[in-house]
């Protein structure tokens, strides 16, 4: 368990609460129908994340089918080392040996209140109306519930409940049209420490890379540079990606989607192949983009009619 706050705090920790207060206070004087707790709770989550050593057992429900997941997250000095270990189904284990943690991710970047506040910008709270709806108690944990809807028709709500002390996120659930749960996510048991626990019996291991976000990424490139003219409000490029490169990913900071754009020899037939699984989106259609045959896929945490004006707006640039 982490150990208690030390009875005197640093004057720098509280000129940072200070900031954080300040800021938070000034942000629902701009965006007045957020609920301000819930904008420092996400900015909590979002700075903490990888500063905590955590492992846990946690489950994930997608259309009434149960996975049990082993997470595991360690700091050590300047970077961190991440496991996820299925101890359900083929027991596949994916692997991340070295994050740099002064490495901030664009959707962790969307949730944090200083710059946006510095522009003007209600960032994350422009898509999603965001309040503070009480708790539970969650492996152990006093968790916070957030209530997370959006503001428009192309992105799904959520419902997310932080550790109140550390903003860990304890659980969450993916929420489509009418209300309906889509893909739910919890900590069934959660400890805090910085041992990496052994795993027996796993049969397939992936290594993840961290790719270098200040490099172009070239996966499966086209023939020609294009680009997608119509993103959701909000969605920003997640990585940089463009050119002749495949795949172009976005994210609103809680969101995250990619679109694949894949040369054809020959025009294949008109129509959609789709796949839902949980809260993830899987679409693709082949299609003409200047009477080029192309197979266009949009995967992601979007409705599907997001990923069909997505996929819609793709053309060759000029």
């Amino acid at each position: 368990m982490l150990s208690r706050l030390p009875r005197f705090i640093p004057y720098s920790c509280f000129l940072a609460f200070f900031a954080l207060f300040t800021a938070t206070w000034a942000w629902a004087a701009v965006c007045p129908d957020t609920d301000p707790r819930a904008l420092s709770l996400l900015d909590k989550m979002s700075r903490n994340i990888q500063q905590i050593s955590y492992h846990g057992v946690a489950t994930l429900q997608r259309d009434g089918d149960m996975q049990v997941l082993q997470l595991s997250h360690v700091v050590d000095q300047d970077s961190s080392a991440e496991r996820l270990t299925e101890l359900t189904g083929q027991g596949a284990q994916v692997e991340r040996a070295t994050h740099p943690l002064d490495c901030i991710h664009p959707g962790q970047q969307m949730l944090r209140l200083g710059a946006a506040l510095q522009a003007g910008d209600c960032n994350i709270a422009r898509q999603y109306r965001l309040r503070v709806s009480g708790g539970e108690r969650i492996a152990g944990r006093n968790a916070v519930r957030i209530e997370v809807d959006p503001r428009d028709m192309y992105r799904f709500g959520y419902i997310m409940y932080l550790d109140q002390e550390t903003g860990l996120l304890l659980k969450s659930e993916t929420i489509g049209r009418g209300s309906r749960v889509l893909e739910k996510f919890q900590f069934a048991h959660l400890s805090y420490n910085e041992a990496m626990p052994e795993i027996s019996g796993v049969t397939v291991t992936h290594q993840a890379r961290h790719p270098d976000p200040h490099t172009q990424t070239i996966s499966a490139p086209v023939s020609r540079a294009w680009t997608v003219s119509w993103l959701p409000r909000g969605f920003t490029p997640a990585d940089r990606s463009l050119g002749i490169s495949g795949r172009r990913t976005y994210t609103d900071g809680l969101a995250v989607f990619s679109v694949f754009l894949e040369d054809l020899k020959h025009e294949i037939r008109p129509g959609e192949g789709l796949v839902r699984d949980g809260g993830t989106t899987s679409y693709t259609r082949g299609m003409l983009v200047a009477g080029e045959p192309v197979l266009v896929t949009v995967v992601g945490d979007v409705p599907v009619n997001t990923a069909r004006l997505v996929a819609d707006s793709i053309g060759w640039e000029h």
